[in-house]
């Protein structure tokens, strides 16, 4: 195996599958969370630059793939499929708050899945995304009001 292959290897196995379902719930479409993370670590190996810690690595590329699903949004008419077609890659318990979550508003949707799935501080969503760690806040409380009041409606 050369160097490239692996560091693809090495990579997509530490982060693929996170990547993926954040890819997943931002596209609301397997095949379009397929291509996005496909430009993620085409950028990985051939753009990077050079990390000073597995975790530096790690906001990278959360941050480029928030980059692409956003462009892939901007250039494309896209069409949503249920999420129960990539059910393989969730579990079946993830399935229905991945439903409710994927409803919310890209910025509420998008720090939710890096704090509690992704396990990233209020400070370190706010440096990824550009924003204040009260914006942060916000966000999360909003997208939790959201889910807790669907979630209350639909009991």
């Amino acid at each position: 195996m050369t160097n490239q292959e692996l560091l693809f290897e090495k990579t997509y196995e530490t982060y693929g599958p996170s990547l993926y379902r954040f890819c997943l719930l931002q596209m609301k479409n397997p095949a379009d969370a397929e291509d996005v993370l496909q430009e993620v670590f085409f950028k990985r190996l051939y753009r990077a630059p050079s990390f000073a810690s597995p975790e530096h690595e790690r906001r990278w590329l959360f941050r480029v793939a928030l980059n692409q699903c956003r462009d892939a949004w901007k250039h494309a008419s896209r069409r949503e499929v249920p999420l129960e077609v990539a059910s393989g890659a969730v579990t079946p318990e993830e399935l229905g708050l991945l439903e409710q979550v994927s409803r919310l508003p890209e910025p509420q949707r998008v720090v939710l899945h890096l704090h509690y799935y992704e396990g990233y501080t209020l400070r370190e969503i706010a440096g990824l995304l550009g924003v204040t760690v009260p914006t942060v806040k916000m966000r999360l409380k909003r997208g939790r009001d959201t889910l807790r009041k669907t979630w209350e409606e639909s009991r």
